[in-house]
């Protein structure tokens, strides 16, 4: 078969539980000690771990008989240059594919559930038995592609993060964080456990838990139910939602701006007043972050550029 593309296609994976264990523990051994002695099965990390190997041999052995393949472990995603025509592969959870959207320009990306058993995959359409139908339909330009709002998150310092979920600016720990928040005309100070800033993509992740429980609070101490009637929000919206986390009331704070909308004409800014432990991140993935700490001013807003998402 010859091949239909010259530019690089990216197969981006990451490590399995069995090998982040082996990473902490450094045997086999060990890592079955420690995960048999708190009673777990240690055979079902070995199970997923070998479905998972298997799926990305199958995988590589598919991809070179159309195009050159270049795998990328998602540790090395916050560095690896993308080029312009790369047409990208994630294996992996939800997760993955949210983590890598961030870190593309205009490349379209497929996502390939390694196990449809054990994982539901909403961003994962496909099987690793789809790949050789789906390349040339892609290469073709035969299949639809469903774009992603993202959000942007830009610090006076020069720095910037995208979120292909969420965006959470706050305290490193369990401390109150400190900062002002301004939209437009309205401003105020700020004692809360953070700001999670989502997109429509993230609406039905910690958007939707954060909605839930305030739902629900609010019913059991009031004694009077509240119906959230909670829809998804579509993937391609043009706002974002911002709500900060447990906001606290004070002669210093006011709790008047806590949930709200981001648009590309209205952006939000924070700016930190904390000397210490301030900090920014995306899509759940804490190591890679920026400081929030004291005169850092953050403004968000809907992305400069969307995801592309073959379907």
């Amino acid at each position: 078969m010859s091949r239909l593309t010259e530019n690089k296609i990216v197969l981006v994976t990451r490590k399995s539980r069995l090998e982040e264990l082996i990473v902490r523990f450094n045997t086999l051994s060990q890592a079955k000690f420690y995960v048999e002695h708190l009673g777990a099965d240690f055979s079902d990390y070995l199970n997923e771990h070998d479905t998972y190997k298997s799926v990305i041999k199958s995988a590589e052995n598919i991809i070179q008989q159309f195009g050159q393949l270049q795998v990328v472990d998602r540790s090395f995603l916050p560095n690896f240059i993308f080029g312009k025509n790369d047409l990208v592969i994630a294996i992996g959870q939800d997760g993955l594919v949210a983590n890598t959207l961030k870190y593309l320009f205009d490349q379209r990306l497929i996502g390939i559930n390694p196990d449809p058993k054990r994982w539901d995959g909403v961003l994962l359409p496909f099987t690793v038995s789809d790949i050789a139908k789906i390349l040339p339909e892609t290469f073709n330009n035969k299949r639809p592609i469903s774009e992603v709002t993202m959000a942007k998150v830009t610090l006076n310092n020069g720095q910037s993060l995208y979120g292909v979920n969420d965006i959470f600016i706050g305290p490193k720990s369990h401390i109150s964080a400190r900062y002002t928040i301004k939209q437009g005309k309205d401003y105020e100070q700020h004692s809360s456990s953070g700001v999670v800033v989502s997109t429509g993509l993230g609406s039905t992740g910690w958007l939707k838990s954060l909605l839930t429980g305030a739902t629900s609070i609010t019913s059991e101490y009031t004694n009077h139910s509240v119906d959230l009637n909670y829809e998804r929000v579509p993937w391609d919206t043009s706002h974002l939602f911002y709500t900060v986390r447990e906001p606290f009331p004070s002669k210093t704070s006011t709790t008047n701006m806590v949930f709200g909308k981001i648009t590309k004409q209205l952006p939000l800014i924070l700016t930190s007043q904390m000397s210490e432990n301030g900090v920014i991140f995306s899509d759940g993935i804490e190591s890679d972050f920026l400081e929030f700490t004291s005169g850092i001013e953050a403004t968000l807003s809907v992305a400069d550029k969307s995801g592309h998402l073959i379907i």
